[in-house]
């Protein structure tokens, strides 16, 4: 058997903060998806740098460019503020060993704050754009705004699409399959899953990849 749910919330389904199902969809939690965290660097209109700790994203492209795909970017966020007077942004991956250093960046953003310094990150200059790469992150992808497109048309969120310009990659990240699909490689956001029957699950997980086989 199936337990199906539709486009309205089932009422089992626990408020943990207020808001919660404004800011997410409850198919959030009820679908548990897991998706790659990453660092988002911009530069805020004082100069000083803001870091947005972000997930719900792809990354995919053909002959026509490589694009970062980033729904679900709160249109009251300084990070969406930077990227549409700038029309820039740069995405930078980080192992798990960072985790509580990205969250510090969370917790003190501030408009004065430099927030790549709040997390103990060190900025580097970026080739092609103004927004900071982090010396720390073994992948940094510099993007140029390609089109923001408000996700549901209440003003809550937008789907911000990037044009990846360069990449930077830390040589032990840059030999195929290798360290970044380990335990210090991409790590994952698992977003409060909930149980389907009893509405309950505030626990939030990030998890590592582990190769189980390697075609060729």
């Amino acid at each position: 058997m199936k337990v199906q749910i539709g486009t309205s919330k089932p009422e089992v389904f626990k408020e943990y903060w207020p808001g919660q199902y404004e800011f997410f969809s409850h198919f959030e939690f009820a679908c548990g998806i897991p998706h790659v965290l990453f660092v988002i660097t911009t530069v805020k209109e004082n100069g000083k740098p803001n870091a947005c700790f972000h997930s719900w994203s792809a990354f995919a492209g053909d002959e026509g460019g490589f694009f970062a795909v980033m729904p679900g970017l709160g249109q009251d966020t300084h990070t969406y503020s930077n990227i549409m007077r700038t029309g820039e942004f740069c995405v930078n991956f980080l192992g798990p060993q960072f985790y509580d250093a990205c969250m510090k960046t969370i917790h003190d953003n501030s408009d004065d704050a430099d927030e790549l310094a709040a997390g103990g990150f060190t900025p580097e200059e970026s080739a092609d754009i103004s927004a900071p790469r982090i010396v720390e992150s073994f992948l940094s992808l510099e993007c140029t705004l390609e089109s923001a497109t408000d996700l549901s048309g209440k003003g809550i969120t937008s789907l911000v699409v990037g044009r990846v310009v360069r990449i930077a990659a830390d040589e032990n990240y840059a030999k195929g399959l290798d360290e970044k699909y380990g335990p210090s490689g991409f790590m994952f956001n698992i977003h409060a899953p909930k149980d389907l029957m009893t509405g309950e699950g505030d626990t939030t997980a990030v998890g590592t990849l582990s190769v189980l086989r390697a075609d060729h």
